[in-house]
């Protein structure tokens, strides 16, 4: 085949996707930092190229430093994978406008999804259900404000427009924090993504976060993947997931599966994607929709032996592909554990020199993972080390798989938050579903040694 294709990130998800190349016969391109030169992924992609020093902003986020180095190599597309640039429009934009082929949807849709207000409102047209909340632009009279928290009703949330990955949100017990906690959302906001807008949202108190898995061709055909419960999370980070979502309400289930592939025939998806739910009392409430390759998408190709990474190359670079519901099969359930490189109980970041580890094997388990005895953690990047994925018949086998995954798994040199995971697959609440997004702070913490 004579594409090739650039990496536009580094660590388990570059190498995640030089192995989907490999298999569709595509030449690669890695581009790393000067901190990044011992990674593994460059051995096994057929070009590497040094776009920058160890800061992000100098590298991975460095647009023209990429662009150049798809020039230079001769690449036709560019993968983003998730973070850094993945799901930034202008990106997008200008990988079109240089004549490369980003790997994904649009800039349109990227911009339009991306803002949490107009997702809303096209989700909304699509039949899909709303937290309620106030979408408009906020007024700046103080009355007014109050007047539309009011309405609401405390507790609300403060979200902002480009918010994600847990920033840019607060919550908002009364209304003697209403204007204090707009300003300080808003000036986060602005910090952080550079866009101070923000909007109101109805806090509903103790929801499970499920997630809906599309793939879509961006002729008007798309299909689901099922569930996801992402639900195991601290500060609004997730830390264990699983497949499918049990316990769902069936009918109010199968309405917003067929809610979201309208949403997707209707903006003219195309890739890969997921809508984000909060989940309480039998109704889904959609929050936002990524327009990438999640991190958990491991546990949705387990269940139903459907290659993700595949799809979203085929899809971007004009290889057929048949996307028919009918041709998707659900088996058993799976789970994925993320070891990250911090301390199991203070969640601070432990970089350095791995001096020994032992990947976890054996039936039923896979280990994504860029790390290796005499590997060194920066400290400039995200602190993900490995995903320890499992699948079994039922929930229950899948925990123990699990559970001896996680044994026979471990790494010497630094902290990982492996002993976390070890306690939760114990955990009678974990074990019987019973938990929300607030169990792990509110409760299992408080017991946790």
């Amino acid at each position: 085949m004579s594409h090739k294709v650039l990496i536009a990130n580094r660590g388990e998800i570059a190498l995640r996707a030089i192995r989907a190349c490999k298999e569709l016969g595509i030449k690669t391109v890695a581009v790393y930092s000067s901190g990044d030169k011992n990674l593994k992924h460059l051995k096994f992609a057929d070009e590497t190229v040094c776009i920058g020093p160890v800061s992000p902003l100098e590298s991975y986020l460095n647009v023209p430093a990429i662009l150049s180095a798809a020039e230079v190599t001769n690449a036709k597309a560019i993968y983003p994978g998730y973070g850094f640039l993945a799901e930034d429009y202008s990106f997008a934009e200008k990988c079109d406008e240089s004549g490369f082929k980003f790997i994904g949807p649009n800039s349109e849709t990227i911009k339009m999804m991306g803002d949490k207000i107009t997702a809303k409102n096209i989700a909304e047209k699509a039949g899909i259900k709303v937290v309620p909340g106030y979408k408009d632009a906020l007024p700046e009279d103080p009355e007014k404000i109050h007047a539309i928290a009011n309405e609401i009703g405390y507790p609300l949330m403060i979200k902002a427009t480009a918010g994600g990955g847990g920033r840019g949100m607060r919550l908002i017990e009364n209304k003697d924090q209403l204007i204090d906690g707009l300003e300080v959302t808003m000036q986060e906001a602005m910090n952080a993504f550079g866009n101070k807008v923000v909007y109101f949202e109805k806090f509903i108190s103790d929801p499970r976060h499920i997630e809906i898995q599309i793939v879509a061709d961006g002729k008007g055909n798309a299909i689901h993947l099922g569930t996801r419960d992402c639900s195991i999370q601290r500060r609004h980070q997730k830390i264990i997931e699983e497949a499918p979502a049990s316990d769902l309400n069936s009918e109010s289930l199968l309405n917003t599966l067929n809610s979201c592939l309208k949403l997707c025939e209707d903006i003219n998806y195309e890739g890969v994607g997921t809508l984000e739910f909060l989940y309480e009392n039998d109704n889904f409430y959609f929050i936002e929709m990524n327009t990438r390759i999640q991190v958990e998408h491991p546990v949705s190709e387990m269940i139903t032996g459907f290659d993700l990474v595949k799809a979203q190359l085929k899809i971007a670079l004009g290889i057929p592909i048949t996307l028919k519901q009918s041709k998707i099969s659900f088996r058993g359930h799976a789970i994925e554990c993320r070891i990250n490189a911090e301390d199991a109980k203070n969640f601070t970041p432990s970089p350095g020199l791995i001096t020994k580890m032992h990947p976890p094997g054996g039936f039923g388990v896979r280990f994504d993972s860029h790390i290796y005895s005499g590997y060194e953690v920066p400290p400039y990047y995200d602190s993900l080390l490995a995903k320890i994925i499992t699948v079994a018949n039922s929930r229950s086998s899948c925990i123990k798989r699990m559970t001896s995954a996680l044994d026979e798994f471990f790494v010497e040199g630094i902290e990982t938050n492996h002993s976390l995971h070890q306690e939760l697959m114990h955990d009678e609440v974990f074990g019987k579903n019973k938990h929300t997004i607030n169990y792990l702070e509110n409760e299992f913490f408080k017991n946790y040694e």
